[in-house]
C-alpha cells in the first residue's frame, strides 16, 4: 500500500518535473510516514524531499519510491549517495530506470548492504509512460486518438462531430499535456484543422502541431509537414526533445502507423450511435495487433476505451 501511495503523489504531480521524470516517494519509520513527495518543478528529486524532510527520521527507515533511486550526476547528485549519507535500510520500488546513464541505482545500495526489494508496478511506470518511450526507444510516446459510432465508424452522416462536449473539451486537456498533435495529409487538406488546446490551462504552451504526408500542404495551413519515413521522422522528433505525441488523424493514418508498429496507446471514444455507414477506425494492416489493459471508463454520454499496444 505504501508503494501505492508513492504512484499517487506522483500522479498528483504529473508534469511538475517536465521534461525530467515525475516520481512518488515515501519515508517509513517505526511503521509510521515519516515523510512523503513528489519530485520538485526545478527537478529536486523526490528521495531528496523526503530525506530532506525526514532527517534524523530517516535512519533505519524504508523508503518506497516508484522509480529505481539514481546513480548519476544530472540536475542533482545520485540520490544513491543521498540514500546512503541517510542511513536508510530498505528500499522498494516500482520500475526500472531504462535510462542507462542513471541506471544501477539498486545494485550499488544492495552492495552497500542496503536492503533492495523490486516490485513491479504498471501504474508505476504509467505515470512516466512517455518519458520512458522517449529515453528506451529514442522516439516519442505515440497515442493514438479517434472517436467512433457503436459501428466502429468515424464520421456520422449530416454531423460535424461523433462524440460529445465532454468527450471533446477531454481531447482538449489531452492535447495540453503532450509534445505535438498530429493528422495526415487527407485530414489536414479536408478539414483544416486547428489541433491547439482551447479553452484548458497550458502550463507547457501549445503542442506542436504536424502532418504526416508526402504531398504539400495547401496555403495558409499554419502547420509543421512531415515527409519523411515514419520511423525517421519521430527519431528526429525525439531528438528535438518530443517525447509524446497524439495522432488524430483518419484511418490511413493510424493503419500506416500501426503498420510500422509505431503505436503504443489507443484511446477510442465511443459514441452511442450507429452510423450505418462510413470508414471504420483503422484502414487494412497486414496482421492484427493484440492489446493490453483495456480500460473504459464513461465521458459524459461517450465510453472511452483506453488500452496499450505497448506497455510502457
Amino acid at each position: 500500500m505504501t508503494l501505492a501511495r508513492a504512484v499517487e503523489l506522483a500522479r498528483a504531480a504529473d508534469g511538475r518535473a517536465y521534461p525530467k521524470p515525475t516520481v512518488g516517494a515515501v519515508l517509513v519509520a517505526n511503521g509510521e510516514v515519516v515523510a512523503e513527495g513528489a519530485t520538485e518543478p526545478r527537478g529536486r528529486h523526490a528521495e531528496r524531499v523526503v530525506l530532506d524532510e525526514a532527517g534524523e527520521r530517516a535512519r533505519g527507515a524504508t523508503l518506497y519510491v516508484t522509480l529505481e533511486p539514481c546513480n548519476h550526476h544530472g540536475t542533482t547528485p545520485p540520490c544513491v549517495d543521498a540514500i546512503l549519507a541517510a542511513g536508510v535500510e530498505r528500499v522498494v520500488y516500482g520500475a526500472h530506470d531504462p535510462n542507462p546513464e542513471a541506471a544501477g541505482g539498486a545494485e550499488r545500495l544492495r552492495r552497500a548492504g542496503v536492503d533492495v526489494e523490486y516490485v513491479e508496478s504498471f501504474d508505476a511506470r504509467a505515470v512516466n509512460e512517455a518519458w520512458r518511450t522517449w529515453v528506451a526507444k529514442r522516439r516519442p510516446f505515440v497515442i493514438y486518438k479517434a472517436a467512433a459510432t457503436l459501428d466502429g465508424r468515424t464520421a456520422v452522416p449530416g454531423e460535424r462531430w461523433v462524440s460529445g462536449e465532454a468527450s471533446r473539451r477531454l481531447v482538449h486537456e489531452l492535447r495540453a499535456r503532450v509534445d505535438a498533435v498530429a493528422v495526415g495529409g487527407g485530414t489536414a487538406r479536408a478539414d483544416r484543422p486547428r489541433l491547439d488546446a482551447r479553452d484548458v490551462a497550458t502550463p507547457r504552451g501549445q503542442p506542436r502541431r504536424l502532418v504526416f504526408s508526402k504531398r504539400p500542404l495547401p496555403a495558409g495551413l499554419d502547420l509543421e509537414l512531415r515527409s519523411g519515413p515514419l520511423a525517421e521522422e519521430l527519431a528526429a522528433l525525439a531528438a528535438d526533445g518530443v517525447q509524446s505525441l497524439l495522432l488524430e488523424g483518419g484511418p490511413t493514418l493510424a493503419a500506416a502507423f500501426l503498420e510500422a508498429d509505431l503505436v503504443d496507446k489507443l484511446l477510442v471514444f465511443v459514441a452511442p450511435t450507429i452510423a450505418g455507414a462510413g470508414a471504420g477506425l483503422v484502414a487494412a494492416i497486414p496482421s492484427a495487433r493484440t492489446l493490453t489493459r483495456l480500460r473504459a471508463r464513461a465521458v459524459g454520454e461517450d465510453v472511452l476505451l483506453e488500452a496499450y499496444v505497448h506497455e510502457p
